[in-house]
């Protein structure tokens, strides 16, 4: 078995270097889901793909060390191997981190990679789609930023054909890298807001496209840097328009046939949904307000998080803990298909590994325990008062940062998924941005108070 290994490893280095490879790229993320890493040289690759490249976490967001601690190692997954579009003669490799040669409790990868055994281990596949939401700007001279083209300024800028096309330079190079990737690009456009855009890419396993996230994320800002632009993945730029979102598509499919056990023609709801779907959603619903500090995990976020504020009426993003059909004013979705389920609440800034962790363990929860969910929603979430929400039974999402971190840190469901070194760390962390916050003098409150007093 070793003499394989050592074999695939022997024909990966060689098929790097036909394809002009010269650099390898071992890299993990932080607390925010963003790429760490060092690179070595094409004929280091073998040392490095034994976790040779060593890392101080405290000088790291989240990697919980003191600076007296030994070094984290970036330990590559071979199967991650991705030639970097825009520099093809390096190639990222995702990584696990470990410590004195065992997996390191908080590395947030070997976090999914946890749950997912949880749910191998009842038999099931956890696979994941997620719609990319993000902006592209140039700065002004001013200092400040506006979308590319000049034209991108009505209200209503949902799929609007001109702005798209005025984007298109940049777009075809996202698209395009997507699709030398193999990733299944099946459709793009422009968003609700100024200057926002959206891809739409294939589905796959949710420890792959965890992987696939964070390189977007990086391979975007990039390729906007290229052409004199920049990329943003903050969930709400604007006030008054629509936040970026990154909804989470789910499925559940059986570990041995890979078949679909969401699927169902025999849904009373009429939603083409299984009951082990339902099921999975009811656990979601529960551990939601815990959820939403990982899915939506930045003071911003909670700006998405709002009924309305956006120029074309109401901001798309849910605000009660409920579910439906093919509704969107839910937390919940069911697609009109079936044999899905789409989380609504998760936004662009989340770290993948993370969250689909947290929202994975909440749904295998709800099968374990045979949780039903009641009755799906159709009608319009937003038009019903506080008052007839709470009537209803609803809960509403957190509001803030600070609720989601209360309700975080109150949930057992969040130390059993992060584990206890990291379930502390995201709850300290979080709790520092949120007082950072609010210590923070911000220029609403100078225009509003400082010559009215």
């Amino acid at each position: 078995m070793m003499g394989e290994a050592i074999a695939e490893l022997q024909d990966l280095k060689a098929d790097l270097k036909r394809k002009g490879v010269r650099y390898a790229l071992a890299s993990f993320v932080d607390i925010h889901g963003m790429c760490k890493g060092k690179v070595v040289p094409l004929s280091h690759i073998d040392q490095m793909l034994q976790g040779s490249e060593l890392f101080t976490g405290a000088a790291l967001d989240g990697v919980p060390q003191q600076i007296s601690d030994e070094e984290v190692a970036a330990m590559p997954d071979p199967a991650s191997a991705t030639i970097l579009p825009w520099k093809p003669e390096v190639a990222w490799f995702a990584s696990d981190l470990y410590l004195e040669n065992q997996p390191f409790a908080a590395c947030c990868r070997g976090i999914l990679k946890r749950s997912l055994r949880r749910a191998a281990e009842l038999g099931f596949t956890f696979n994941l789609g997620i719609e990319t939401e993000f902006f592209i700007f140039k700065e002004t001279n001013e200092g400040g930023f506006r979308p590319v083209s000049d034209r991108d300024t009505i209200a209503k800028a949902a799929y609007a054909v001109p702005t798209l096309l005025d984007n298109y330079t940049i777009l075809d190079s996202i698209v395009g890298a997507m699709n030398q990737l193999g990733w299944g690009v099946y459709s793009f456009d422009h968003e609700d807001a100024q200057g926002q855009f959206e891809t739409d890419f294939g589905y796959c396993d949710a420890l792959k496209m965890a992987d696939r996230l964070t390189f977007f994320r990086l391979m975007v800002k990039e390729l906007a840097r290229q052409q004199g632009y920049f990329a943003s993945f903050m969930p709400k730029p604007y006030s008054n328009q629509t936040g970026s979102g990154a909804h989470y598509n789910m499925s559940l499919a059986d570990i041995h046939t890979g078949e679909n056990l969401f699927v169902s023609a025999d849904d009373p709801n009429g939603c083409k949904l299984s009951q082990l779907g339902y099921q999975f959603i009811a656990g979601i619903l529960k551990h939601a307000p815990a959820i939403c500090a990982v899915i939506a995990p930045t003071v911003n976020s909670y700006k998405r998080l709002v009924r309305q504020g956006s120029m074309s009426g109401f901001t798309w993003a849910p605000v009660y803990i409920c579910y439906g059909s093919n509704n969107r004013t839910n937390m919940i979705r069911i697609p009109l298909a079936g044999g899905r389920v789409e989380c609504r609440a998760a936004d662009i800034s989340t770290n993948l590994y993370l969250g689909a962790a947290m929202i994975l363990t909440a749904g295998l929860e709800g099968i374990r325990e045979g949780l039903d969910p009641g009755a799906p929603h159709r009608e319009n979430m937003y038009t019903y008062s506080l008052n007839e929400i709470q009537a209803m039974g609803i809960q509403t999402l957190p509001r803030t940062l600070g609720e989601a971190i209360e309700a975080f840190a109150a949930d057992p469901l969040s130390e059993e998924v992060m584990g206890a070194l990291m379930y502390q760390t995201y709850i300290d962390f979080k709790q520092q941005e949120w007082q950072d916050y609010h210590n923070h003098v911000s220029d609403w409150e100078i225009n509003r108070y400082l010559k009215f007093f």
